[in-house]
C-alpha cells in the first residue's frame, strides 16, 4: 500500500519516488475524491487535478483506492511552531473532532493511539475498537420487541379480533400477542454496520482482528445497510447511556454530517472532514462550555432571519455561525473562517475579506445586534500574541463594533476554552464568564 500525505492547500507531484505520487493513482484518488458531497460542481472541492500535480483544498482526511493512500491534514499550527510534524497535526484533528463530537479521548486511549505510523482513518477505527471492547465487555443492549404470532400455546396474551376472523377455521392455532428481550435494535444495527464498513476499509492487522472479533458478537443482529439504519429509533436512556460516544464515532465513520464516506461503481472510498464546519463546531462546543453558568449561552445555526422582503414575504434566509444569547436578545454574532490571517505588515486589512465584513455588518443591523464578531485560527507567521482588533461599523465614533480576532487551536482545549471566555468577557462585560 502506497501512502502519501500533505497539507490542505499544499500540492503533490507526479512521479514515482517517496515524496511524489504516480500519476495513475492520481486520477483514481481523484475520480474517489468527486464522489464526496464537498467536491462541488467542477469536481475539484477535495482535490485539484492539474497537469503536474495534485492540489489539496481546504477538505481534510482520507483518500484510499486500491494499493494507494491519500492523507491529507490541517494546518493546526501553534504560535512557535514552523514546521510541525504529521503525528502532531493528527493528534490535534481527532482531539477537535473529539471535542465538537463530544466523544471522550483520555490518556489511556491516546497511548494506544500510534500517531506516528497510522493515518487519520486509522486511528480513528482503533478509537472505535478500543471503545467498543470495552463496552461490549459489559453486554450489548437489549430491548422487549412487540411480537404478533400465530403459535400453537399460547404466549403472552391472545389476541381476540384475530383469533376469530384470521383464524376462525385453524382453531389449533393461536394469534398470540408477546414481547420477547432481543438484541435486535436499532443500536446495535449501526454499530454492526459500522463494523462491516471499517472491515472493509481498515488495512491495519490490529484493526482487523479487533473488527472480525465484534463482529462474531453481533453475529445475531440484522445486517442494515448504512443508508437504510433508523437512527430516529435509537434511544439512550440509563442503562444504554455509555454508547453514547460509540454512537458519534458511528457516524463520523459511517459518513453523516460533515465528513462523507462514499463508494462508487470503481473501488475506493473518502473519508473527509470540511475544516470549516469543524472548526465552527469545535468553538462552539468550548464556548458553550464556557457560558456555563452566565446568563448568557451559545447556540449554532440559529436566526433563520430574512435579510430582503417582497410583498411581505421573506427572501435571502441568513443563518449565522454562533449566536450568543441574552435571555431573548442576541447579544452577539460570531462567525468563524478557517483561513489564514497575513501578517499586517504584508496588507492593512490581515486578509480579512471585504465580503466577509459585509456580511458581519448585515448581521449587526438584521439581528439587532451592536457586537459582531470574526473568529480566525492562529498560526506562526503572525505575531505571537493573539489578535484582537475593534473597528467602529460605518461610523468613524459609532457605538456598533466589529472585532476581528484570533484563537490558537494547537493548545489544550481548557486553554482555547480560557481564551474565548477572556475574549467574550472583554466585550460582552457583564457575562461574568470565568477560563475553565
Amino acid at each position: 500500500m502506497i501512502r502519501r500525505s500533505l497539507r490542505e492547500w499544499e500540492k503533490i507531484a507526479y512521479g514515482e519516488d517517496d515524496a511524489t505520487i504516480a500519476e495513475a493513482d492520481a486520477a483514481r484518488l481523484v475520480e474517489a475524491s468527486r464522489r464526496s458531497s464537498f467536491a462541488g460542481r467542477g469536481g475539484e472541492g477535495v482535490l485539484e487535478h492539474r497537469r503536474t500535480h495534485l492540489r489539496a483544498r481546504g477538505v481534510v482526511g482520507v483518500i484510499s483506492v486500491p494499493g494507494c493512500q491519500l492523507e491529507i491534514l490541517p494546518k493546526i499550527e501553534a504560535m512557535d511552531e514552523a514546521d510541525v510534524a504529521d503525528e502532531t497535526l493528527r493528534r490535534r484533528l481527532v482531539h477537535m473532532l473529539a471535542i465538537a463530537r463530544d466523544i471522550r479521548i483520555d490518556a489511556q486511549d491516546a497511548a494506544s493511539l500510534d500517531w506516528q505510523r497510522d493515518t487519520l482513518l486509522e486511528i480513528l477505527i482503533r478509537l472505535f475498537c478500543r471503545k467498543m471492547l470495552v463496552a461490549v465487555r459489559q453486554g450489548i443492549p437489549r430491548r422487549y420487541i412487540a411480537h404478533e404470532d400465530y403459535l400453537p400455546a399460547l404466549r403472552g396474551s391472545l389476541d381476540v379480533t384475530r383469533q376469530f376472523s384470521t383464524l376462525a377455521a385453524q382453531p389449533q392455532r393461536l394469534a398470540c400477542r408477546y414481547d420477547e428481550l432481543s438484541a435486535d435494535i436499532a443500536l446495535n444495527q449501526v454499530m454492526k454496520a459500522a463494523i462491516s464498513h471499517l472491515v472493509r476499509l481498515s488495512t491495519s492487522a490490529d484493526n482487523q482482528r479487533c473488527l472480525r472479533e465484534l463482529s462474531f458478537t453481533y453475529a445475531g443482529v440484522t445486517p442494515v445497510p448504512p443508508s437504510a439504519l433508523r437512527w430516529d429509533r435509537i434511544v439512550l436512556d440509563r442503562t444504554s447511556g455509555r454508547w453514547r460516544e460509540l454512537l458519534s464515532l458511528a457516524r463520523l465513520l459511517l459518513g453523516e454530517r460533515y465528513q462523507m464516506t462514499s463508494a462508487g461503481h470503481s473501488e475506493g472510498h473518502a473519508l473527509l472532514f470540511e475544516m470549516n464546519t469543524l472548526f465552527e463546531e469545535y468553538i462552539a462546543r468550548l464556548l458553550q462550555r464556557a457560558l456555563a453558568g452566565t446568563a448568557f449561552r451559545a447556540t449554532t445555526q440559529g436566526g433563520h432571519r430574512d435579510c430582503l422582503y417582497e410583498d411581505g414575504t421573506g427572501r435571502f434566509r441568513t443563518r449565522p455561525d454562533i449566536l450568543i444569547r441574552d435571555g431573548n436578545g442576541i447579544a452577539m454574532v460570531l462567525d468563524t473562517k478557517w483561513k489564514r490571517m497575513t501578517p499586517r505588515i504584508d496588507d492593512p486589512k490581515q486578509g480579512v475579506s471585504q465580503s466577509d465584513v459585509y456580511q458581519l455588518m448585515a448581521y449587526s443591523r438584521i439581528y439587532e445586534c451592536d457586537r459582531v464578531m470574526l473568529l480566525y485560527p492562529h498560526h506562526h507567521g503572525l505575531p505571537p500574541e493573539l489578535i484582537c482588533r475593534q473597528y467602529d461599523i460605518a461610523l468613524a465614533a459609532g457605538t456598533d463594533r466589529l472585532i476581528v480576532s484570533t484563537i490558537d487551536v494547537s493548545a489544550s482545549h481548557s486553554s482555547v476554552a480560557g481564551a474565548l471566555a477572556s475574549l467574550v468577557s472583554r466585550f460582552l462585560p457583564q457575562t461574568n464568564v470565568t477560563a475553565i
